[in-house]
């Protein structure tokens, strides 16, 4: 399960919806998607190399990069 943090909630590991993971230009992952809660926002969360790959392989995230 892909979690981050959602700025309108307030709340730390909120579940994000349809996750998409990405590179960054410094070469990071991060997770993009929306909030399970309240449905109106963005929720990113910073991953390692590993964690995004994982989640990738199993199918709770879709690879965008």
């Amino acid at each position: 399960m892909v979690t981050g943090y959602c700025v309108v909630c307030k709340e730390k590991g909120v579940k994000i919806d349809k996750p998409v993971i990405s590179q960054t230009a410094r070469g990071g992952y991060m997770a993009k998607g929306t909030c399970s809660k309240c449905k109106k926002t963005t929720v990113c969360a910073m991953m390692s190399k590993d964690n995004a790959e994982k989640a990738i392989t199993s199918g709770e995230a879709k690879k965008g990069f």
